[in-house]
């Protein structure tokens, strides 16, 4: 997220359910029809009035917890929390402020809930300019009772953003994106070993630059950024993430994939899909994969997992529910126009990454995900 980027934050955006859209998973995209007409912009934080589930909002998080689906967001100077007993009724639901930054930390971003040790956890970004860290607040209630925020203390100690935990292989880990130094040079996507949920322990390793020409569409600064976290039914982990500029139709989302048996920390076992995996231009996409038919832009997306736990990745075959925000094509694509979107993922087997003059293998087989609006 670029100083261009942060304006993303303060203009109101929307939230839209696009169920009812028909799917053909061997064709890669929703074979349907678009809307009949684009949504209208939706502002501040106010609930549309069209029969479909809109709300003021981006970059979704979205977790189940029981029988409940519990979002957060950034509003209002801080972060709201809201359940319902249905993914789409977050939108709706009663907006609990549980957070507000009364102590000018500054911009609060791209708020990541999960539900770990019995406390729901919410990591977000605050700062202005190069000061964005990451914060952790904390309560054993949804939408009440959060602790004052804590800075998480993470190596190096620069520039972070949209970060999430994990447990994977044992071992508690964070991945956020970052900068290398203190300038804005581009966005990396960073892993480090944790102690607890706010202390990491080591290093912080890169896993991921935007070097591939796809993700060199739109820079300046060129950006890696939102991973999200999820084991696929063989074990390995993947972290999911969002590419070029977000001020851009060119904004897609991309997948790695670490290799079977292989070190988190060490960039070369990770394999990076071929081209995007949900994006809106053709050009940019994986071979085997069709751009979008409604939607322009998608990224910054959530898997809505139980607990958000990322172990809890559904096994093979079955459809599992997604967020991501993006804007109804034929409408002018600005920040402003930004929805959330509600759709679907699916693993998908014999997924060849390749790569060429780097250490280790040049191809991986694994499972890739297909992306459904």
């Amino acid at each position: 997220m670029s100083p261009t980027r942060r304006l993303a934050r303060v203009v109101p955006l929307a939230l839209v359910s696009t169920l009812g859209l028909v799917a053909t998973v061997g064709l890669g995209r929703a074979s349907a029809a678009g809307p009949a007409e684009a949504a209208p912009v939706v502002t501040g934080d106010q609930p549309s009035t069209l029969g479909r589930p809109l709300v003021g909002g981006a970059d979704p998080s979205v977790i189940k917890v029981g029988d409940l689906y519990v979002s957060a967001k950034s509003v209002d100077g801080g972060i709201a929390v809201r359940s319902a007993t249905t993914m789409e009724g977050v939108a709706t639901a009663p907006k609990h402020q549980v957070w507000r930054d009364t102590g000018g930390l500054g911009e609060v971003w791209a708020p990541e809930i999960v539900h770990h040790d019995g406390q729901y956890r919410i990591y977000f970004a605050a700062g202005t300019g190069g000061a964005h860290r990451m914060y952790h607040i904390s309560s054993p209630s949804p939408d009440t009772g959060y602790s004052a925020a804590t800075k998480v203390a993470l190596p190096n100690d620069k520039w972070a953003i949209d970060g999430v935990p994990l447990t994977f292989g044992g071992q508690r880990w964070f991945v956020w994106s970052g900068w290398s130094g203190d300038t804005n040079v581009e966005q990396n996507l960073y892993i480090a070993r944790m102690s607890g949920p706010t202390t990491a322990t080591g290093a912080r390793y890169v896993i991921s630059q935007p070097r591939e020409p796809w993700e060199r569409v739109v820079g300046n600064p060129y950006i890696n950024e939102a991973p999200q976290p999820i084991v696929d039914p063989n074990g390995q982990l993947h972290v999911v993430y969002s590419a070029n500029g977000s001020w851009s139709n060119q904004y897609c989302i991309a997948d790695l994939r670490l290799r079977a048996g292989g070190d988190p920390t060490y960039v070369w076992d990770w394999y990076k899909s071929n081209g995007c995996q949900f994006g809106s231009h053709a050009a940019t996409m994986m071979a085997g994969w069709d751009p979008t038919l409604n939607v322009d832009g998608p990224g910054h997306h959530t898997f809505v997992l139980p607990r958000g736990d990322v172990a809890a990745g559904p096994p093979s075959g079955n459809r599992f529910p997604t967020m991501f925000h993006a804007v109804a094509k034929g409408t002018p694509y600005s920040w402003a126009n930004r929805q959330w979107y509600s759709g679907t993922a699916v693993w998908w087997g014999n997924t060849t990454y390749s790569r060429a003059n780097v250490p280790g293998p040049t191809t991986n087989v694994g499972f890739g995900l297909k992306f459904f609006e």
